[in-house]
């Protein structure tokens, strides 16, 4: 097969995966700006890194990455848990996504967004995570929200 363009040239029978995905999402886009990369999945999770750079920081003074980075981080994490689970591209629309922010992240440091996909319909998807800079255990924000598939379902 020749290298894709863009999600949407897949063949029908390929299987997502997040970690090819990623290269071309992390080379366009907003993602690209931001330098968006795979770090790890699952079969209902994804993971991807949102490293520390200067352009990003809220406050020059505090060093602390901006909020707008890390939701689309999570937007972009938590849709990679959802076509990881159905196990193909399916375009599709963030019709919510909370944000709960536990603390600042840790200036310098890269922020890791961990989603997952916990439940699929015909056209909702469901899903939750977190960002963390270090433990999981002590992470930056949680997230949770729905997707609706915009052309096709999921199941």
């Amino acid at each position: 097969m020749d290298k894709p363009k863009n999600l949407h040239d897949l063949p029908p029978d390929f299987v997502f995966d997040p970690a090819r995905a990623s290269k071309l999402t992390g080379r366009h886009g907003h993602g690209g700006w931001l330098g968006l990369s795979y770090h790890a999945h699952g079969p209902d999770w994804a993971e991807l890194s949102l490293p520390w750079r200067e352009e990003l920081v809220g406050v020059a003074e505090t060093g602390v990455l901006a909020s707008g980075p890390i939701i689309s981080l999570m937007d972009n994490a938590t849709s990679m848990a959802v076509w990881t689970l159905c196990g193909r591209f399916v375009p599709h629309a963030t019709l919510d996504l909370r944000v709960d922010y536990m603390r600042a992240a840790v200036p310098g440091r890269t922020v890791i967004g961990r989603g997952e996909c916990y439940k699929l319909t015909r056209t909702i998807s469901f899903i939750r995570g977190i960002a963390y800079d270090g433990e999981q255990d002590d992470p930056i924000a949680h997230v949770t929200g729905t997707f609706m598939a915009t052309h096709g379902t999921y199941l």
